[in-house]
């Protein structure tokens, strides 16, 4: 279990270079399908952890920064469509929107991951305001992130459906023997998964939403498939960028959702073609239609078994009962 995990060492003073010194020193394990190094507590990819690790002390938000974080297969590509297509729409038709062209994962940065225009020096360069995206938790960001004002919206999801989608997705990009579902699910119910523990994760965001409500919004991935309007409504009002009676009437609310859905967004050539996730010594690819894998709630009890159901529970409710955080 978590408990088992070796303590991390602490973070680096400010610099424009990770400590290639410091990094050999981390905690190391196989597993998925690259290894990971245990950072300050968390989880991070072994090839990317030297550039994540800068991020907390070298990226300077702005009070009007967007930043959309999420724990890795919690609808990150649905949240990135629909802020996007909400706080650009001034910008943008359906007709010639980026989205038709260009990835999700493309047109909002992952903040300090090379390869989506993330890299700290371009992030600096944009203009204001900017949306950008982590999936880092909010121990690994600047403090400065609840102090300047900057507004951050975090979508989390039942535990059991993102290890699922997890255990797809990793298996995908792997260049070895896929990692078996009952030896992922165990690395999962450990906390050792990319940016893990989930629920160190989650219960980071979740306190600081209850601390600030104004400034850090917590979606479930599940409330946007049961009510998407509402979640489009709200996202708008929370991004500074509500709808005009002008656009109620002319619907473009349910407009946005019918063009970010599920099925639209998976159906856009952008989305079938190949894209590249830099790794270590070069390029994995993959289809971007990995990214559209199914998407829908309560798909686990086609992968695991009842005894792993009950089993990954019992650890939710241990980890989140005391929050009031619940599934």
């Amino acid at each position: 279990m978590a408990e088992d995990r070796p303590e991390s060492l602490n973070p680096l003073e400010a610099s424009s270079q990770p400590d290639e010194d410091l990094v050999a020193t981390l905690p190391t394990r196989e597993g998925w399908s690259t290894p990971l190094t245990l950072y300050d507590n968390c989880w991070l990819r072994s090839h990317m952890v030297g550039k994540l690790m800068l991020v907390r002390e070298n990226f300077k938000p702005r009070p009007d920064d967007i930043i959309l974080a999420t724990h890795p297969k919690c609808g990150t590509t649905w949240l990135k469509s629909l802020a996007f297509t909400i706080s650009s729409r001034s910008r943008h038709t359906f007709a010639d929107h980026p989205l038709l062209t260009t990835n999700p994962q493309h047109v909002v940065p992952f903040i300090g991951v090379a390869g989506t225009g993330g890299d700290l020096d371009h992030l600096d360069a944009l203009p204001s305001p900017r949306l950008l995206s982590t999936h880092l938790p909010l121990s690994l960001l600047p403090p400065a992130i609840a102090t300047v004002g900057c507004r951050v919206v975090y979508i989390c999801r039942e535990p059991k459906d993102a290890f699922v989608s997890r255990w797809h997705f990793d298996n995908k990009i792997g260049t070895g023997a896929p990692i078996s579902l009952e030896d992922a699910f165990d690395l999962f119910c450990q906390g050792c998964t990319p940016f893990g523990p989930f629920w160190d994760h989650y219960l980071q965001y979740w306190k600081e939403s209850l601390a600030r409500p104004h400034e850090v919004m917590f979606l479930r991935y599940e409330e946007i498939v049961s009510d998407p309007l509402k979640v489009v409504r709200a996202l708008a009002c929370f991004l500074g960028v509500p709808f005009t009676e002008e656009e109620e009437k002319s619907g473009l609310a349910e407009q946005i959702v019918g063009f970010c859905s599920f099925e639209s967004l998976r159906n856009l050539n952008a989305n079938k073609a190949a894209a590249g996730i830099e790794r270590a010594g070069g390029k994995i690819f993959l289809e971007a239609s990995s990214l559209f894998r199914k998407g829908k709630v309560g798909d686990w009890v086609n992968h695991m078994s009842k005894d792993m159901g009950e089993k990954m529970d019992r650890l939710v409710e241990d980890k989140f009962k005391p929050s009031g955080l619940e599934f």
